[in-house]
């Protein structure tokens, strides 16, 4: 597997991972409605460094962004969304692409990586931010509408990037 910037011929490739997560609505405080030229300018917006993972014949098996979480002096710290294809999931695509944004955002000067709205439910990728060293620094009650479980929580994970960054 490598990864490798995104580039405006990843489009179709790119929707065809975007468009199930967003519509399935279970991980992402994105309008589940959402059409494909407004969820490709969102995941691609000039504010984001956005990346793909592709296996050796060059399909997409997941992509993720890298952004300053906020402006002026909160631009040391950065924010990543992570998406895998559907097909792809349980191969550790999410662990190498979490470790590729850690290595890069490290490399960039971002001194921590936050996660604003990690939903609660989502018991997989908490797990590994956990063993990536990211914490829960807070808890937003019943912050997200899930289509299945109802109001659910959000939680606010942080991990800085100072020190050892993992390698496994």
């Amino acid at each position: 597997m490598q990864i490798r910037p995104a580039h405006a011929n990843d489009q179709p490739a790119l929707w065809a991972i975007l468009g199930p997560v967003i519509r399935a609505g279970d991980t992402y405080a994105l309008d589940r409605d959402m059409e494909q030229d407004e969820a490709l300018a969102y995941w691609l917006g000039p504010d984001k460094e956005t990346f793909v993972a592709q296996d050796d014949t060059g399909a997409l098996l997941g992509t993720y962004y890298l952004r300053p979480n906020q402006a002026g002096g909160g631009r040391h710290v950065c924010n990543c969304g992570y998406m895998t294809h559907a097909d792809a999931r349980g191969r550790g695509i999410g662990r190498q692409m979490a470790l590729h944004s850690l290595a890069h955002a490290h490399m960039r000067g971002y001194r921590a990586m936050q996660f604003n709205f990690v939903i609660s439910t989502n018991e997989n990728a908490i797990r590994l931010w956990q063993q990536f060293g990211f914490h829960t620094v807070g808890r937003l009650p019943d912050a997200f509408d899930h289509p299945l479980h109802g109001p659910v929580d959000a939680l606010v994970m942080y991990r800085a990037l100072n020190g050892t960054l993992p390698i496994h």
